[in-house]
């Protein structure tokens, strides 16, 4: 309706009054939509807060790369990557652990129960950020993190927690062949790596990766 031509009744006063507001509301929340988006497309923590980019990376990536030693008889004794599912928590309720829903018949869980040390490997480029950034994955700007440790079946305490981390990110596990074994376990890590800027890795201790408290948005995105 065109400023000026409503009717001079107090009901087309009050309806003139109406279709303002609304607008007004509908300009704010494309206001907010398009806020979230241009922050979400180009903000990370600052490079030289390490451990918190290892935070931020793990909580903001849903799946990993995990390196084994192969027990298979044509790669036996070598490095054998393969594709997971991860989720360290419910958006907005990041714990830094990475939890896995795994079975005894996956090639690289045979190789965990024989040696449980693995090295898993996230990046942003999993997210979109670096495209957005037009930042290739090998680079440096395209941030990521390697984390080393044992795999390992969660306890009683901590099951709960997990299903939650797992579920909540990956809706279609509880779906899975369910005479597979499924089970939930976690990355115990022991050495951390994040490559975010230029002039080479850096390492983060464990100490330091678990004392950070991140801070999330209303809608599970992580405060910067």
């Amino acid at each position: 309706m065109i400023a000026g031509r409503c009717a001079p009744a107090r009901a087309g006063r009050r309806h003139c009054q109406s279709v303002g507001l609304t607008m007004l509301r509908c300009e704010f929340a494309l206001l907010l939509v398009l806020f979230t988006f241009l922050r979400g497309s180009s903000s990370i923590p600052p490079h030289d807060e390490v451990a918190r980019m290892a935070r931020y990376i793990v909580h903001a990536c849903d799946w990993g790369s995990v390196a084994t030693i192969s027990t298979h008889p044509a790669v036996g004794g070598r490095p054998f990557s393969n594709i997971f599912s991860v989720s360290d928590g419910p958006l907005g309720k990041g714990s830094g652990h990475p939890y896995l829903y795994l079975t005894p018949l996956d090639i690289s869980v045979k190789d965990m129960q024989v040696n449980a040390e693995v090295s898993l490997a996230m990046s942003l480029a999993e997210t979109g950020y670096c495209k957005k950034q037009k930042f290739d994955p090998e680079s440096p700007l395209c941030c990521r993190v390697i984390l080393s440790g044992a795999i390992m079946m969660v306890n009683k305490t901590e099951i709960n927690f997990a299903k939650e981390a797992l579920f909540s990110r990956h809706p279609a596990m509880p779906d899975w062949p369910h005479d597979h074994g499924w089970y939930f376990a976690k990355l115990n890590i022991t050495n951390i790596w994040v490559l975010d800027y230029f002039g080479g890795i850096k390492t983060v201790t464990p100490e330091e990766y678990y004392s950070v408290k991140p801070e999330y948005e209303g809608n599970g995105e992580q405060k910067l």
